[in-house]
Formats: structure tokens, C-alpha cells, sequence
């Protein structure tokens, strides 16, 4: 198979493999993101009720956003752009919680693997990945 072969391009690095990578990939870049909320909430101020306040509270609310608006399953379905932006504010957020815990480098290296995945994931999901049985 040749990439001229008169199919479309991104078949080549569609199909099951590909695609259930990357979906594996976008669950473990949630989970690290509610992690590392929940990190940035119970370090970032001092007093107990503000840090339970902020270590229980940010991921519950990233992860309420999530499921209300970008998961795959969403219970409201936003148009791309929606979906795009709630994307970036947890995902986004994640990554400025692991800066300001103090990994700069980490936070950089995780913002970048956090946007090919979902740059990705929004391909496979919406452009070529509509039909994933084969």
C-alpha cells in the first residue's frame, strides 16, 4: 500500500490499534489531570478547611465538567469548539497545577503530550475515526 494510493492519507494511521492507543492514552491523561489537581489543591495554601476545600473541590469540579460536557459520552453535546474549550480549561489546568507545584519542565512535557492527544483523539472521533470496527 502506497500513501497515493487514492485513499485517504489519514487511513493509513487509522484503525483499531491506532485509535484504542490513543483513547487509552486520553483515559490515563485524565486521570493524571485529576491527579495532579488534587496534588496542586492540597498543596497550594496553608489551613485545612482551604486545602480540603481546594484538594477535594478542583477535581470534583474538572471531573463534573468533564462528564457534563467533553467526555465521549457527554451529557450535554457542545460543538467542537465547546468541547475544545472545556478541554483546555481542565487539561490546560492540570498542566498549570503541575507547573505551580514546581516541575516546570514536567508541566511543559504534559501540555504538549495532553494537546497531540486530544488534537488526536478529536480526529479519530470526528474526522476518519467515525467508523472504528474495522
Amino acid at each position: 500500500m502506497t500513501v497515493n494510493d487514492g485513499r485517504d492519507p489519514r487511513a493509513a494511521m487509522h484503525g483499531r490499534p491506532w485509535f484504542a492507543a490513543n483513547e487509552v492514552l486520553a483515559f490515563v491523561l485524565e486521570l493524571v489531570a485529576i491527579g495532579a489537581l488534587a496534588r496542586w489543591g492540597f498543596t497550594a495554601v496553608d489551613g485545612w478547611a482551604t486545602t480540603l476545600l481546594l484538594g477535594l473541590g478542583t477535581p470534583a469540579a474538572a471531573v463534573a465538567l468533564w462528564g457534563l460536557f467533553a467526555a465521549p459520552r457527554a451529557r450535554i453535546r457542545l460543538p467542537l469548539p465547546g468541547v475544545l474549550a472545556v478541554k483546555t480549561l481542565v487539561l490546560g489546568g492540570a498542566a498549570a497545577a503541575v507547573f505551580g507545584t514546581g516541575h516546570p519542565v514536567a508541566a511543559v512535557v504534559l501540555a504538549v503530550v495532553m494537546a497531540v492527544n486530544t488534537g488526536c483523539a478529536e480526529y479519530f472521533r470526528r474526522g476518519a475515526g467515525q467508523d472504528v470496527t474495522t
